[in-house]
């Protein structure tokens, strides 16, 4: 069956397209000014090639930190130029004081400008054009939903909120499969299901995700249509597969209870070589940690004086690795018998939390005791974040899955921290918890360096909980 296939990227797609290039149009335009002006500083030759590769692994860090490869980011024309600024200027300045791999600094500081401004253009330049051509609606990847009509809203908004350039167009519903009510859901069509080979080719349709549970619900006449489509080079996925794709999380409210379908959980959980360097990771960055810390001390230490007026530490039972109980140490940051009525989670604003201690939770400073937990073997440097017993309790009794979060050790920071604002809610933790099922379905020292380079960029925009 012919069909009319449109032009779609996939995320992963999207993110080297981004970065590849960032780093072309970057050395275009320093060969373009190396011919036009008297520019000398960055010269390409055999002698020298190293530069080029330092150069490009400096975009890609810097770039990844100020979130020029977040596609959300990236497809707002006002919020990438803040990111381009931040790139362009914390590459150049790093490259300019590192002459050991780079070019030894130019005498003539004009053509410390002509660096700048061409990398700056570049990366100006080919993001407009990213903007305008590669995120508009020409691109953007049309799919067809079956699932039951009393979830269509949850499961698009699910899909639809993860990539700004996924469009879920019509749904067949497969609790009346068959059934002629056709019509509409907002702008979702509804489809008969003998209708869904002729409209996936009249509509350039790129996708069938199937999100039933009901299997009574996949007849005979849309199975066969299915095959068909498959036979024809068509792609059929499953919905918890997709989803887990586009958001980097676990549906555990869509699957239910069905756990096996997510084990085993990734075999670093149980490498010992991976477990050893974490340790060894952990220890090293909490000495550094808990230096910086006392440095930071005497400032903390008046700063507490003057605005909690209070002991300076305070200690909390948390739930770690295996569910054994820890006591956590934090740098106080709400007022005195802030829980006196007794245990409640901590909103955004939260009128217990003091002007300072809200300076410190935004810039982490109230974290830096924690690294003595790390250095105790209680916690590691990345992790779900540990909770509170009272707290695992209440939403244990509520939430399937979540002491699964127990089976490695809690951390100072998480995926589901740098990806998710401040838990207020259930529905906030149930949400963490994909985040932080992820994580330890997914556990690689590749995902551990995403979140440490993430964690630098929720530290640096100063959004921290």
């Amino acid at each position: 069956m012919p069909t009319k296939n449109s032009v779609h990227f996939e995320i992963s797609e999207r993110k080297i397209l981004l970065r590849i290039v960032d780093v072309l149009s970057v050395l275009v335009a320093l060969y373009v000014v190396g011919i036009v002006f008297s520019f000398t500083y960055f010269q390409f030759s055999t002698s020298n090639f190293y530069w080029t590769f330092v150069l490009a692994i400096y975009l890609t860090i810097f770039g990844t930190v100020f979130e020029m490869y977040n596609l959300q980011v990236a497809s707002n024309q006002v919020q990438v130029i803040k990111s381009i600024v931040l790139t362009a200027s914390t590459t150049v300045l790093v490259y300019l004081l590192t002459p050991i791999f780079t070019p030894v600094l130019p005498s003539n500081r004009l053509q410390i400008l002509f660096f700048y401004l061409a990398i700056f253009s570049a990366l100006f330049a080919w993001r407009l054009i990213y903007v305008a051509f590669f995120a508009s609606n020409r691109f953007t990847k049309k799919v067809i939903l079956i699932c039951d009509k009393d979830q269509l809203k949850e499961l698009v908004l699910g899909l639809e909120n993860a990539d700004p350039h996924y469009k879920v167009v019509g749904f067949i519903n497969s609790d009346k499969v068959g059934a002629s009510d056709g019509g509409s859901l907002g702008n979702l069509r509804q489809i008969d299901s003998h209708e869904l080979e002729n409209f996936v080719s009249k509509n350039a349709v790129s996708e069938v995700v199937v999100a039933s549970q009901n299997t009574e619900g996949i007849t005979t006449q849309l199975y066969n249509q299915l095959i068909h489509l498959l036979e024809n080079g068509f792609m059929i996925k499953e919905y918890t597969q997709v989803y887990e794709t586009l958001t980097q999380r676990i549906p555990v409210q869509y699957v239910a209870r069905d756990f096996y379908r997510y084990f085993p959980f990734s075999r670093s959980n149980q490498n010992h070589l991976y477990l050893i360097a974490i340790r060894s990771i952990d220890i090293l960055v909490s000495s550094i940690g808990l230096i910086i810390g006392v440095l930071l001390l005497p400032f903390i230490s008046i700063g507490n004086l003057c605005g909690n007026r209070g002991k300076l530490f305070y200690t909390q039972d948390r739930v770690g690795i295996n569910g054994r109980i820890f006591k956590i140490i934090k740098f106080r940051t709400m007022v005195k018998n802030a829980e006196a009525n007794g245990a409640v989670f901590t909103t955004l604003n939260d009128s217990r939390v003091t002007p300072f201690g809200k300076f410190m939770r935004k810039a982490r400073l109230d974290e830096f005791p924690q690294f003595y937990n790390i250095i105790k073997g209680d916690m590691s440097v990345i992790g779900p974040r540990p909770e509170r017993p009272v707290f695992v309790n209440e939403i244990a009794e509520i939430m399937p899955f979540y002491e699964t979060r127990h089976i490695i050790k809690p951390g100072l920071t998480g995926w589901a921290q740098v990806n998710y604002a401040y838990g207020e809610t259930l529905n906030d933790s149930l949400i963490k918890l994909q985040y932080d099922l992820y994580y330890i379905k997914h556990r690689s020292i590749f995902l551990d360096i995403n979140i440490c380079i993430k964690t630098l960029s929720t530290i640096l925009f100063y959004r921290g909980q």
